[in-house]
């Protein structure tokens, strides 16, 4: 069992981007800790109807989406994804369900790495062009990454206790 790493705590006090970013940044380590320790066959365990709703599944979801708000949406950057989800809208999972924990774990915290340093050059209300003529703001890719990274470090946290029965927040 993985003992409860030290995360940084979200700020009480700041100002928006200080707060909003703290809020992500806790999340992203509770993935981190809730996926930390674990065999590949534990990873890749199903405890859910869903074959796919796995630790390294969720995993491999939380890489993408990181990837695609972040480096595609707010950088402008080739989708790399696009083809293999138009063919598979689950390829991520599959992708992930074939793939070394450790090397999700990696994986994820790289792509977090670079999306920090791709918010910390705007600002939270600069607009990027977004599926045909509609806007979205930096505000609300990192308010929304911290709904999406939230919901799935929930499920991260019952099927970690599942598995080996770490608990906490």
């Amino acid at each position: 069992m993985t003992d409860e790493p030290k995360r940084p705590e979200p700020p009480l006090t700041g100002d928006e981007r200080t707060q909003l970013n703290g809020f992500l940044d806790f999340l992203r380590a509770t993935v981190v800790w809730k996926c930390s320790g674990l065999t590949d066959e534990q990873a890749r365990r199903p405890f859910v109807p869903s074959e796919l709703t796995t630790v390294a599944g969720l995993l491999g979801h939380l890489t993408l989406v990181e990837q695609y708000w972040f480096n595609v949406v707010l950088n402008g950057q080739e989708d790399v994804w696009k083809e293999a989800l138009e063919a598979d809208p689950d390829a991520e999972f599959r992708v992930a369900m074939q793939t070394p924990v450790e090397q999700l774990i990696a994986a994820y915290e790289a792509e977090c790495e670079r999306s920090r340093e791709i918010v910390a050059g705007m600002s939270l209300d600069d607009k990027v062009p977004f599926r045909g003529d509609r806007e979205v703001n930096v505000r609300f890719v990192v308010a929304h990454m911290i709904e999406e990274t939230g919901r799935h470090a929930g499920h991260l946290d019952l099927l970690r206790e599942l598995t080996d029965g770490l608990t906490g927040e």
